[in-house]
């Protein structure tokens, strides 16, 4: 079970005196249960990419299939590709326009036609994954709450529709570290649960600490792919094409030069520790000889 990409072209402007190839051949394989990072500059093709994957745009050639159906334009086929693949935009609180939270979140289920009980069991479940409690919030109009608070609503309006896959673009951008802090504890918390995630992000340290693989986009095409171990390893390769690193990273490379015996593929605060807690350990006991 899965979202496969095939061959992907996407041109914007085409025919125009600024077309553009966004996407040039993309090749993607998203499986059930995986957590997946998508990094690039801003116009590498990520959003677009993930637009076409449950047809609110469509490639100029290439396939895409959704749990082995190919998405098609008919009507009938992308209602049915939409309750599997939820997207969940940039600043999605925008898009809240209920007079309460309950109704926000429960916008979606009510247009899959499904009963008020299963609506109800689905809004319910849904701000839970979000880290809301129902009944404290449920009467609440979505304009008086935070900002970070109003992003998990939304996102909450997306789960409530039960997709199978899980795509957020950005979803931390412009919340305080506490508002990161807690969107990325729930979508782990998701994934620990068995959701399927592909998280759009610039932030190589979120990609780093979240994801199981990643893949870097450059000029329309997937210029690298693999863990993020695989993929951090090779930062020479990322910063040639103007792409950062961890700052975890940075750090392991400049105490590498200063002679420490660290690993290449430590991307993680912890792992550097005790590699340099090693090397100290190291030094005493030869000192101690």
């Amino acid at each position: 079970m899965s979202i496969k990409t095939e061959n992907i072209v996407y041109i914007y402007g085409e025919g125009g005196p600024f077309e553009t190839k966004a996407l040039d051949n993309v090749d993607m394989e998203i499986n059930k249960g995986d957590f997946i990072g998508i990094i690039g500059h801003t116009g590498s093709g990520k959003s677009t990419f993930i637009q076409l994957l449950n047809g609110l745009e469509k490639p100029k050639s290439g396939k895409i299939y959704v749990e082995d159906e190919l998405l098609e334009e008919k009507k009938s086929s992308l209602r049915k590709i939409r309750t599997k693949v939820g997207l969940v935009f940039q600043y999605p609180e925008y898009q809240l326009f209920e007079e309460t939270v309950e109704k926000d979140v429960a916008f979606g289920p009510k247009n899959q036609g499904l009963s008020h009980e299963e609506i109800n069991k689905r809004v319910i479940k849904a701000l839970n994954q979000v880290g809301f409690n129902y009944n404290e919030v449920k009467n609440l109009s979505p304009f008086d709450l935070s900002g970070g608070q109003k992003r998990r609503v939304a996102i909450a309006g997306v789960l409530a529709m039960e997709p199978d896959y899980l795509i957020l673009d950005e979803p931390a951008a412009g919340l305080d570290p506490a508002g990161r802090n807690a969107m990325f504890e729930n979508l782990t918390a998701m994934h620990t649960s068995g959701q399927t995630i592909v998280l759009v992000s610039h932030s190589m340290e979120d990609i780093a600490r979240l994801v199981d693989k990643v893949y870097v986009f450059y000029q329309g095409k997937i210029k690298m792919s693999g863990t993020p171990k695989d993929i951090y390893t090779n930062y020479n390769e990322l910063i040639d094409i103007g792409l950062g690193v961890p700052q975890i990273v940075e750090i392991s490379n400049k105490l590498r030069a200063r002679g420490f015996d660290i690993p290449k593929d430590v991307i993680s605060i912890a792992e550097v520790r005790d590699a340099i807690l090693k090397n100290l350990n190291k030094g005493m006991g030869a000192k101690n000889v």
